[in-house]
């Protein structure tokens, strides 16, 4: 049994700040956080800790583990400190009026491709993300019996939450997931 690991960055990375703007009672609630645009720029995740979160004690079985980004400037170190930490990295380019694109398909269709050319019979796919974009994949890759689990915070689309195999919060692990 292999782990598949596919990450959204930004996604997990900005909620994550969102997350820590509550915790520290610079927002009353998640909801208060989105509607007032609320971020604690003061809160970085690590790399490190986030794989070893989600690969548990079975990195040696992680068949892959992806993080998906938008290019940061040329003397930003950010991606080859995720390689490190064990991330295969893939870095689109924003587009002309600076809006991260390809991010959510791109992680579909590394998924969908591991799924059905690569992976073995119970192998287990992980999204890092909460976006309701991925519930159509995790859909049909459940139909066809394949475990598809969510890691992201408590606030990640209710559909996504549902249709997952299993859903599990970060929201507890706020502080030892922070670099």
């Amino acid at each position: 049994m292999a782990d598949w690991i596919y990450v959204d960055n930004s996604n997990v990375f900005i909620e994550g700040q969102r997350a820590s703007a509550v915790q520290n009672g610079m927002a009353l609630d998640i909801w208060d956080a989105f509607e007032n645009r609320v971020l604690d720029f003061n809160y970085r995740m690590s790399f490190g800790k986030l794989y070893e979160f989600v690969a548990g004690n079975n990195k040696a079985e992680t068949a892959r583990a992806m993080l998906f980004g938008s290019r940061p400037p040329k003397n930003d170190a950010i991606w080859k400190i995720a390689e490190r930490a064990g991330f295969e990295v893939v870095v689109q380019d924003r587009n002309f009026q600076n809006k991260e694109k390809k991010i959510d398909t791109g992680i579909v269709a590394a998924l969908t491709r591991d799924a059905y050319k690569n992976a073995n019979d119970g192998d287990v796919f992980t999204i890092v993300s909460g976006d309701n974009d991925y519930v159509p994949a995790v859909q049909q890759l459940r139909d066809d019996g394949f475990q598809v689990d969510v890691v992201f915070w408590s606030h990640a689309g209710r559909e996504l939450r549902e249709i997952a195999s299993n859903f599990i919060s970060l929201d507890n692990h706020l502080a030892s997931l922070s670099a």
